[in-house]
């Protein structure tokens, strides 16, 4: 028998025999085949480029940006024939396959409507395939560049449940690069998920502990090797933007979460320790700054004037409390309140923690831009509202006390132990007293304690201790129609799951001409309080008892956020 010799891949010459009869190997040709059907799509894809006037590219021979790819759902870019490749700020460089399909313009509306433009490029179904392929690698964030990490919501799904252990037994054992971004995602989520404001790694001599702060608590979550803790420090340093090799001062940074459609900034501090540094960073949820004044827990007596004082024209209040009380969160929803398309408001912070639409903010840097410095150039810029971040020295108080003196209502905190310190705490600083009376509107103080959940808990009757230890809270009470008749139960938590959120308690003194004239001799902080009782207003400790005789909190509670004379 005499082998055909024409290269065809079909039928031979006399019709009777085909390349499938043939008795040799026949790998090598499907490769070839393969090649050749695989330059010609290209070349299709090049031709059809130039037809519909858009840039061809071929994805086998570029690198998929991932942090690209997964800001469209592989759902979406599916169902577009679309993939994104590149990213360039707010600008994507999406591969097409079917240019001016319904799909395509939905999803370019969708990506427009998040801040996004998109630049599209004509590939062939084999460069699209490639880059599908590629979201099986997205189940975990591989984000390192400084500044911004993505949690993706396959992860949140996971960390609903609250099981943050086992997922981060699972991150840590694994052998995959990703590694360490695994982890670090899982930590999020889980803190997303329970709800933390702050996630501590205490580094010891054989282990690292992670610990969670939640509802102002701090809880042990889980225990990392050394070798695991130092990749972690690294990459939360490069996300952060701060200096990789220092490791004996302090140092500060932040970085963006991208969680969904919000995005959440997070505050990091390292401060050096014998066995490696301590992290701590806090998460700065935007939602918290989208709850209302009249949610946070203002007795309704206290609320109603202060809704009447934040709207002067003049005048400054200052809220007063350790940190982590949620001065800032107060301030920020009275902003919200009083912010109007009439009214300019700036802030200098240090830094900002929660971005406010239609507010100017500006951040101190260093000694460039300073709280003082910051506060003189505010007041050339014509503002109706001027918030401080905290009044730290007395240059800072100074010019504080002038602006509130000169047309301008400033918003301001102080760290003191109750309302009665603000005035003290200013001399200390250097303001004058005799100032006071025209400058100072409103003086804040708070706390928060936990609330107890309505179906987790108990009530019981008062023991006699307590009965007598709620009689002394409320003697100086001037205005007695705020004890609740009802003084007999207090409710308690039923387990360690009975506590579900925070609440505020809250205390004020408001200037009037009598304690104007009392503060000009710069009396000691008991007697401005005792001054001040007369107001008729309630204490944090009074504000506390209440809420705890309705079940909003616990007695508990309460004293571990406030003097209660036991």
């Amino acid at each position: 028998m005499v082998l055909c010799q024409a290269p065809c891949f079909g039928a031979c010459a006399d019709g009777n025999m085909t390349y499938m009869d043939l008795p040799f190997d026949t790998t090598h040709v499907d490769a070839e085949l393969a090649e050749v059907r695989e330059r010609e799509e290209e070349d299709v894809a090049r031709i059809l480029s130039e037809k519909y006037d858009i840039p061809y590219v071929d994805l086998s021979l570029k690198q998929i940006d991932t942090d690209a790819l997964r800001i469209i759902p592989e759902a979406d870019a599916r169902a577009a024939e679309a993939a994104a490749f590149a990213k360039a700020a707010k600008v994507l460089s999406v591969a097409i396959h079917t240019p001016n399909s319904q799909a395509l313009n939905k999803l370019a509306a969708d990506l427009a409507e998040r801040g996004y433009s998109m630049k599209t490029f004509l590939v062939s179904r084999k460069s699209l395939d490639k880059a599908f392929e590629r979201y099986s690698e997205l189940s975990f964030a591989t984000e390192s560049k400084s500044g911004v990490f993505t949690v993706t919501e396959e992860t949140l799904t996971k960390l609903s449940s609250g099981k943050l252990q086992d997922e981060l037994e699972v991150a840590v054992t694994e052998k995959s690069l990703d590694r360490v971004s695994r982890v670090l995602e899982t930590i999020f989520a889980g803190a997303f998920s329970l709800r933390a404001s702050d996630v501590h790694f205490e580094p010891g001599e054989e282990k690292t502990l992670l610990r969670l702060r939640i509802d102002g608590l701090l809880s042990d979550a889980f225990f990392f090797d050394p070798a695991t803790y130092h990749q972690l420090n690294s990459r939360i340093k490069l996300l952060s933007g701060v200096k990789l090799n220092v490791t004996n001062q302090a140092q500060d940074g932040r970085f963006s979460i991208v969680r969904g459609e919000s995005q959440i900034e997070t505050r990091i501090s390292f401060i050096p320790g014998n066995y490696g540094e301590s992290i701590v960073m806090r998460i700065l949820d935007p939602e918290a700054t989208k709850v209302s004044y009249k949610e946070l827990g203002i007795h309704p007596k206290l609320l109603e004037r202060l809704e009447r004082e934040i709207r002067r024209p003049n005048g400054m209040l200052l809220t007063t409390g350790p940190t982590g009380s949620g001065k800032t969160t107060t301030l920020y929803s009275f902003l919200r309140e009083i912010h109007s398309p009439e009214t300019k408001i700036i802030t200098i912070e240090d830094p900002i923690e929660y971005h406010l639409d239609g507010i100017v903010q500006t951040q101190v840097e260093g000694t460039k831009y300073t709280f003082a410095e910051g506060l003189k150039s505010i007041v050339r810029q014509d503002p109706d509202i001027i918030m401080v971040g905290e009044i730290r020295d007395a240059e800072t108080a100074d010019i504080a006390i002038q602006a509130a003196l000169t047309g301008h209502f400033v918003f301001s905190t102080l760290h003191t132990n109750d309302a009665a310190g603000t005035f003290p705490r200013l001399v200390d600083l250097g303001a004058d007293p005799k100032s006071f009376g025209s400058a100072v509107t409103v003086s804040m103080a708070q706390r928060l304690i936990r609330k107890l959940n309505p179906d987790k808990r108990k009530e019981r009757p008062l023991t006699a201790e307590e009965k007598t230890m709620i009689a002394k809270v409320f003697e100086p009470l001037a205005d007695k129609s705020l004890i609740p008749e009802k003084i007999e139960t207090v409710w308690d938590p039923i387990d360690v799951d009975s506590y579900h959120g925070r609440v505020g308690l809250y205390e004020a003194i408001f200037m009037d001409d009598e304690l104007a004239d009392f503060l000009r001799d710069n009396p000691a902080e008991n007697q401005i309080a005792k001054m001040a009782s007369k107001q008729g207003y309630l204490t944090m400790a009074q504000d506390g008892v209440i809420k705890a005789l309705a079940g909003i909190s616990s007695l508990a509670e309460v004293a571990g956020a406030v003097d209660l004379p036991y």
